[in-house]
């Protein structure tokens, strides 16, 4: 664990050193002057105090002399300690957000399969706590070094004064590392589980609250507090655990420098009598093993945290080096207007499981409107998803205009497509704010434009603040047609070639949606559609439509082809008609 923690620390430096060396300087400054303040008490004993009490005077020379020095160490000290919190503490708070930025742009090029794998609540976990565990030690880390280096001044001093009582310094500083080491190895699992139970409270936590309408409405309130209670039961447990361990540790470290000093007093009083030393030496001496507690608590500091940091690193680092990337390519979409998808014998599964497309192969000619229709379960929420590579097939080949999907850049894939997903998702923002996502060029007549072909404008116009009215988190003063129509005009204000609606409009009205489409066919630029599509009146507007069943394409043509030719299809659609009416 202490090599572990070690080699994060060691990281920490290399990656800011200037505000690691301002801090060292600053606490190596300290040191040296508690060392020097030491000596100084002990020469105002010796030279001052002790002959002043024997002639029964001072001179006011001598005590303007003393105040001088002691101001001027102060004064320094004071110096010290800003320039080592200054350097500490950028440190620790710029190494914290470096990594949370880093961390949450892993978060945004990881795929949505990697996504799927991990709890919410734990991803929030990752991105916060466990980051700033990872860099806690920062914090007392220059003070640390600082003292290293006030030990061995001390250690040289207390030689050069009496090699008697610098034994006892040789013995006492190699005990408070044994005992930080003896710490380190006990709170080290105790630290861990801690950490993760944090992880897993945030995540039982966050999906409580997103639940919270479905824990509600079936009366669940008193089960979801008690399985809640439960984590944090073992969260708080595993706290009182390092607690405990602390309890018994601090004490010990605030005991042995007073032990140190004791030793001196009874050590250093024979010396004198044999006048080996000096009151002023002595004096010294003592003082010195007085004021080493607190600095030298500043490496059990240090060494006590390494298991959380350590603890954090790694989790963090697990997100960092995370596999499953979708690299991008350099090339463009040639060509403007409309865009042609080209799916070629394209499988796919999710991670081990069953086949969920085997060797699908279809067209969406360019500036065409072409729907998926099948049951649940056929494939067309992924093959929807492959179109706009939110994921790769495992084999064959997806293809805008002729060029494979992973050779293209990604800002030219972003701006070529365009998917509006099934559960609409609207940010805590204004209505401008969700449709223009702060892209480039996209002007508040070019919202509106979008807004039109959506349907929306009506229901916007007719808002508060019209595009500045706030709509709260994920749209909870809108209804569900509105937040679809909003996430499509979201889309459509990029003007992308090629538009996938995944059962983007169902929960709009049937007349609504047609008028959507209707529109979206006779825009001026064009653009190239693939909607998955369960309503008759909405495929009937499609012009051709790809059938599929259990993964496969079954059929393709027009709508009153399939319905003539695919007794599967005309069942399917049929009871998707009935369904609607009823």
């Amino acid at each position: 664990m202490l090599v572990r923690g070690l080699r994060v620390l060691g990281h920490a430096i290399r990656t800011e050193p200037r505000l690691f060396v301002i801090g060292t300087i600053g606490s190596s400054l300290f040191g040296l002057l508690i060392i020097a303040n030491s000596y100084v008490i002990g020469f105002v004993t010796g030279h001052v105090v002790v002959p002043a009490f024997a002639a029964g005077s001072v001179t006011t020379a001598s005590l303007a002399s003393i105040v001088a020095i002691l101001v001027g160490i102060s004064g320094l000290r004071v110096a010290s300690i800003f320039g080592r919190r200054l350097g500490a503490g950028y440190m620790q708070f710029r190494l914290q957000a470096r990594y949370r930025r880093a961390v949450t742009r892993r978060y945004l090029s990881l795929p949505p399969s990697w996504h799927q794998k991990h709890a919410t609540g734990t991803l929030l976990s990752n991105a916060n706590s466990d980051v700033e565990a990872a860099f806690v030690p920062i914090a007392p880390l220059p003070f640390a070094v600082g003292t290293i280096v006030m030990i061995a001044g001390a250690m040289i001093v207390l030689f050069a004064t009496d090699w008697v009582l610098a034994l006892v310094g040789v013995a006492l500083f190699p005990t408070l590392f044994a005992l930080n080491l003896a710490y380190s190895r006990r709170m080290s699992p105790r630290q861990i589980h801690a950490q993760r139970m944090r992880a897993k409270v945030s995540a039982v936590a966050h999906e409580s609250f997103d639940g919270a309408l479905v824990v509600k409405t079936m009366g669940r309130e008193a089960d979801e507090s008690r399985r809640f209670g439960v984590f944090v039961a073992e969260l708080r447990d595993a706290l009182i655990a390092v607690g405990r361990l602390r309890g018994v540790f601090d004490p010990l470290m605030d005991s042995l420098p007073s032990v140190g000093t004791l030793a001196v007093l009874l050590i250093g009083t024979w010396r004198l009598q044999t006048g080996a030393i000096s009151v002023a030496e002595l004096v010294s001496v003592a003082f010195l093993f007085t004021v080493l507690a607190f600095p030298v608590r500043a490496i059990g500091w240090v060494v006590g945290e390494l298991p959380r940091s350590v603890a954090g690193w790694e989790r963090v680092q697990a997100v960092l080096s995370a596999s499953g990337d979708l690299p991008y390519g350099r090339s463009t979409v040639p060509g403007t207007g409309p865009a042609e998808l080209t799916f070629e014998q394209v499988n796919y599964r999710y991670a081990n499981g069953p086949a969920v497309l085997t060797d699908v192969t279809f067209t969406v000619p360019a500036g065409q409107t072409v729907a998926l229709v099948g049951a649940t379960g056929s494939g067309k929420s992924t093959i929807a998803s492959l179109a706009v590579r939110l994921v790769d097939p495992e084999s064959g080949s997806v293809a805008i205009d002729g060029v494979k999907l992973p050779d293209l850049a990604g800002s030219a894939l972003a701006g070529a497509t365009a998917l509006v997903p099934q559960i609409p998702f609207v940010f805590d923002d204004t209505v401008r704010g969700n449709i223009s996502l702060d892209r480039d060029g996209i002007t508040d007549d070019e919202v509106w434009h979008a807004l039109r072909l959506a349907q929306a404008d009506g229901f916007v116009g007719g808002l508060p603040d019209g595009l500045g009215t706030e709509v709260g988190e994920r749209g909870t003063s809108l209804s569900g047609g509105q937040r679809q129509r909003l996430t499509l005009a979201r889309a459509l204000a990029g003007r992308p070639r090629l538009l996938v609606l995944d059962d983007a409009t169902s929960a709009v009205d049937p007349r609504v949606e047609a008028a959507i489409l209707g529109a979206l066919r006779d825009r001026d630029s064009g653009t190239s559609i693939l909607v998955v599509a369960y309503r008759r009146a909405t495929i009937a507007l499609a012009d051709r439509v790809v059938y599929l069943h259990q993964g496969r394409v079954v059929a393709t043509g027009t709508h009153l082809e399939l319905m003539a030719t695919q007794p599967g299809y005309r069942d399917l659609v049929t009871a998707y008609e009935k369904a609607d009416q009823q």
